[in-house]
C-alpha cells in the first residue's frame, strides 16, 4: 500500500466520522429533522469500514488516526464554524502529524 492511499483512507474517515457526527449533532442539538441523524449514523458506518483498508493491524491504524482526526477537526470548526485555528492548535496538529508519520510509516524489522 502506497503512503498516498494509506492518507487518503485517512482523511476519507475522517470526514466520514466528522460529517457524521456533525450531521447527528444536528439532529440532535439543532433541532434539524430526523433524516439528518439517519444519514449521519450511516456516515459513521463507513468511517468504521474505511479503516480496514489500511495494511497495519487496529492498534496502530486507530492510534494514528487519532493524530489525522486532530488536523482534520480543526480543519472542520474553520471551515465550517468560522472559527481558524490559532499558532498552538497548528503546533499541536503539527506534533500529532508527526505522530502519524512515525507510527504508519516508520520502516520496521520483522
Amino acid at each position: 500500500m502506497t503512503i498516498l492511499f494509506s492518507v487518503g483512507l485517512f482523511l476519507l474517515a475522517g470526514l466520514c466520522e466528522i460529517g457524521g457526527g456533525y450531521l447527528v449533532w444536528l439532529w440532535v442539538r439543532e433541532g434539524k429533522p430526523l433524516l439528518y441523524g439517519i444519514v449521519g449514523a450511516f456516515i459513521l458506518v463507513l468511517y468504521g469500514l474505511i479503516p480496514t483498508f489500511q495494511s497495519a493491524h487496529f492498534g496502530r491504524v486507530y492510534a494514528a488516526y487519532g493524530g489525522m482526526f486532530i488536523l482534520l477537526s480543526l480543519l472542520w470548526g474553520w471551515g465550517i464554524d468560522g472559527v481558524q485555528p490559532d499558532r498552538f492548535d497548528l503546533l499541536g496538529a503539527s506534533l500529532c502529524l508527526l505522530g502519524v508519520g512515525v507510527i504508519m510509516y516508520t520502516p520496521r524489522s520483522m
